[in-house]
């Protein structure tokens, strides 16, 4: 997992990235001294809200890589790390340091990076430390595991509590690079998010009356003064880049995106089915199609995802497989990274009406999904309109609306959201991965989680090794499956 550390100081508009302790910054006598709540969470809005990744565009069958095996495109991964747990530790001394200068504006903030970071953590691995896991300074270093159920039960309470904290007159925040202090647009992004973590749950939802999941979410729904959500793409809770150093696109002048990877032909051949125009954003023609117009669908192409990698670059030196559109490394600042936008909010109400968890008419819900999708990638309202003209399209009369509504959200995923789109198609099975290639690992099947960072079973073996008995007969593998995705 990539961390982008952004230090601001006061008065000097001065952005550094690095992977420096925080005391390290507090002895420099050019930074400041004391840890200020406002430079805390500029910091940690860096780290959270950083969703772009070629990574996830590999697992998640968008992208393809031709310069060696790449274990997340062949799904042979194993481990995954617990750098999270570093920024919550910057989390809590952010409460620490509001408590001190008494500024409980913070308080709700740290609640929704709290349930950010503890999602993050509890959908990579299953069970993880949780009521322990933040009692270091205390010198409590081998924190228990909590099961899975209780970590949600908590996230969802510290969303529900955070947003009663927000109220007409909380005090704005300083320091914030994603919202500007404004206390009400916070309020939306924890309504959002609740509904985000409600939605993971929806395998659950039938037999785990502990977490009133059906409840909360039309509770939230029901009552948008109380629980305001996202309600449009201006709300979008993401991380915006400048020409400066430190802080452009993360691939911007990057040579693997340039010669090393493609786009996969699944995803490619999924956009042209559609008609959909966001594939002329997404992708460059392929070389032997240069001639035709940029508007063509006939001049892309991709590659089998999992393939093996002599016939993935042979198709690509035959020219006949698209590199990504050269904005994402031409362009020094190109989009925002979307770490939790509109557009799946919507999929995800629409989703909700589908499953009969709330009222109203799903298509509707859908269809602002799409629009604020392809507004974000500049494409014009007649041609959004053509689009969900489509019978393809239309959720109206689709025989699986589950399937057309994470197709939808996959699609709006591209380059930004993080691992989501994984997760939603380990939830639901859609879009299908193809695995049909000779060059797959793991036995041609799709990894349901990462196994555990390899420093526990040295530093807290105990409490490792009981937390993977309960939860994973075979052993810590990638296999497992955790709690979340048991009926």
């Amino acid at each position: 997992m990539k961390k982008v550390i952004l230090i601001l100081l006061v008065g000097i508009a001065l952005l550094q990235a690095g992977c420096k302790k925080f005391s390290e910054f507090q002895t420099d006598p050019n930074k400041a001294t004391k840890a200020t709540p406002d430079l805390l969470l500029n910091s940690i809005e860096q780290s959270a809200f950083q969703s772009t990744d070629i990574n996830n565009a590999l697992i998640c069958r968008q992208m393809i890589n031709t310069d060696g095996v790449s274990l997340s495109q062949y799904y042979g991964w194993s481990r995954n790390s617990y750098n999270d747990y570093d920024n919550l530790l910057q989390v809590l001394k952010m409460e620490q340091a509001a408590t001190a200068l008494n500024k409980p504006e913070y308080v709700p903030i740290g609640k929704f990076f709290r349930a950010w970071y503890f999602l993050r953590l509890t959908q990579l691995f299953g069970d993880v430390p949780y009521s322990e896991a933040l009692k270091g300074d205390e010198g409590n270093y081998t924190p228990v595991y909590d099961k899975q159920q209780d970590i949600y039960l908590n996230i969802l309470n510290d969303l529900k509590a955070a947003n009663d904290l927000i109220t007409a007159g909380t005090t704005p925040i300083q320091g914030d690079i994603v919202f500007n202090g404004n206390m009400q647009q916070w309020k939306k992004a924890i309504n959002s998010l609740s509904l985000r973590v409600l939605m993971s749950l929806s395998i659950k939802e039938p037999n785990t009356p502990a977490l009133d999941i059906k409840k909360r979410f039309a509770d939230i729904v029901s009552n948008p003064t109380q629980y305001p959500i996202l309600t449009g793409n201006v709300d979008n809770v993401k991380l915006t880049f400048y020409n400066l150093d430190a802080n452009r696109y993360p691939y911007f002048n990057s040579n693997d995106i340039q010669t090393a990877e493609y786009m996969d032909e699944t995803f490619i051949d999924l956009l042209k089915s559609l008609n959909d125009t966001r594939l002329f954003s997404f992708a460059d023609k392929a070389s032997k199609f240069a001639d035709l117009p940029v508007t063509d669908f006939n001049a892309y192409g991709g590659a089998n995802g999992s393939a093996p990698i002599a016939t993935n670059r042979g198709r690509a030196l035959a020219g006949t497989v698209s590199r990504i559109n050269p904005r994402f490394y031409k362009e020094p600042i190109n989009e925002p990274s979307i770490a939790l936008g509109y557009a799946e909010v919507q999929f995800i109400l629409a989703e909700g009406v589908v499953r009969g968890w709330i009222s109203g008419t799903a298509s509707d819900y859908y269809n602002k999904g799409i629009q604020a999708s392809m507004l974000f990638y500049g494409i014009d309202q007649p041609t959004i309109d053509t689009y969900q003209a489509q019978t393809s399209v239309k959720l109206q009369g689709a025989a699986n609306p589950i399937k057309n509504i994470i197709t939808q959200k996959y699609i709006a995923s591209f380059m930004n959201s993080g691992y989501q789109p994984f997760y939603e198609q380990r939830r639901t099975g859609y879009p299908v991965f193809d695995v049909s290639g000779g060059g797959i690992l793991n036995g041609g099947v799709i990894p349901k989680r990462w196994m555990y960072p390899d420093s526990e079973s040295r530093l807290n073996q105990k409490n490792l090794v009981d937390a993977i008995n309960r939860q994973y007969p075979g052993g810590d593998n990638i296999n497992g499956v955790m709690w979340l995705l048991k009926p």
